[in-house]
């Protein structure tokens, strides 16, 4: 069993039952493929995710510290370049064009369901290893990989086409794929090619749900401005 971002994101993603779905096909994202998200929401969306891109950029740079080989080093790092060349740039121009200033959106005030996710991301990596903090990375990285091929090939309006087009494109979907690439190794180099059956394992999967847990409260959080 596999998948396009690799073989063990493709086990924790079933593993994580009806929350995966939650997820992926909550209401907000649906509203982003029929147009019918209220662009209010979508904005304070945006401006939370932004600062949530800012400490996942740092759990991402936390993974170069983690990381025991040169090629989990490059995977990180470049990870960390596309979230703030790229990701942050998106926020930012949609933003812009909607009246909202870069130092606005800097200042933007961090709501609980924001301040849950991210630190309970960076503590999985401050208390354990790579592979704790991949667990709690995973969701949001394939998530949005798995969510704007989605949109891209079902939308029926245009209304966040800019949105849906930069999670469905091919940059992002080759960090996607990097990333799980990532994922498939570290778990072969530090627990076997029999990673399933190791100790660990159900712990990992327990970090990989309860981030998707979170995923869901943050998209639920956008619907309340």
């Amino acid at each position: 069993m596999s998948g396009p971002y690799g073989h063990a994101f493709a086990v924790m993603r079933d593993q994580s039952g009806e929350a995966w779905r939650d997820y992926t096909r909550h209401a907000f994202v649906e509203g982003m493929k029929d147009g019918t998200l209220p662009r209010e929401a979508f904005l304070h969306y945006l401006r939370q995710d932004y600062v949530f891109l800012i400490h996942f950029s740092r759990a991402w740079a936390l993974a170069v510290v983690k990381s025991e080989t040169h090629a989990e080093m490059l995977t990180a790092v470049g990870t960390v370049n596309a979230l703030v060349a790229e990701e942050m740039q998106l926020h930012i121009g949609i933003c812009e064009a909607a009246g909202i200033s870069q130092d606005e959106l800097f200042a933007t005030a961090e709501r609980a369901e924001n301040l849950a996710y991210t630190r309970f991301v960076l503590e999985a990596g401050y208390s354990g290893d790579l592979l704790d903090l991949l667990a709690a990375l995973a969701p949001c990285v394939m998530g949005y990989g798995e969510i704007g091929t989605r949109l891209a090939a079902d939308k029926t309006s245009d209304a966040y086409a800019d949105w849906i087009a930069t999670y469905a494109g091919e940059d992002y979907q080759g960090a996607c794929k990097a990333v799980g690439e990532m994922l498939d190794a570290a778990l072969f180099r530090r627990l076997g090619q029999d990673f399933t059956a190791s100790p660990r394992w159900d712990r990992l999967c327990n970090t990989f749900r309860t981030a998707t847990a979170l995923e869901v409260n943050f998209w639920q959080m956008g619907l309340t401005p």
